[in-house]
């Protein structure tokens, strides 16, 4: 059983990032796909694609990396945890590095960059920055 999906899927993507790898498959689940979606919208991955596998969905991330094959995301960590939930307003989210990172925020008008939620005036639980 796994108590945190969410953090499986970021280390699951910096593990491949380590290696090089040009894609990652994690089991599918709808956070994740918003997760997924955000990072895609800011840039910070190539794609990701739901894809049927038997009796089970996948998830499968497309990384994204530099002409010289530099990695496009350099830092990538959880925030609010199972044990230890992060709310912030609108108002109180945080700059990851002086606005060149985003955080990754649920809402009640879903999974949302810390860009959009500023925009709509909405706040949440903050998921996880990426730099």
């Amino acid at each position: 059983m796994m108590t945190d999906p969410v953090a499986d899927m970021l280390t699951r993507i910096r593990n491949a990032l380590a290696v090089k790898k040009k894609d990652v498959a994690l089991p599918f689940s709808k956070i994740k796909e918003g997760v997924a979606t955000v990072l895609k919208r800011e840039g910070f991955i190539e794609d990701f694609k739901v894809a049927e596998e038997g009796a089970h969905r996948l998830l499968k991330v497309y990384l994204k990396y530099g002409p010289l094959g530099e990695e496009i995301i350099r830092e990538i960590q959880r925030v609010s945890r199972p044990g230890r939930r992060v709310y912030n307003s609108a108002a109180e989210l945080p700059f990851v590095s002086n606005g060149l990172g985003i955080s990754v925020v649920s809402t009640n008008r879903g999974i949302l960059s810390d860009r959009q939620c500023r925009e709509m005036k909405v706040g949440g639980e903050v998921l996880c920055t990426v730099v």
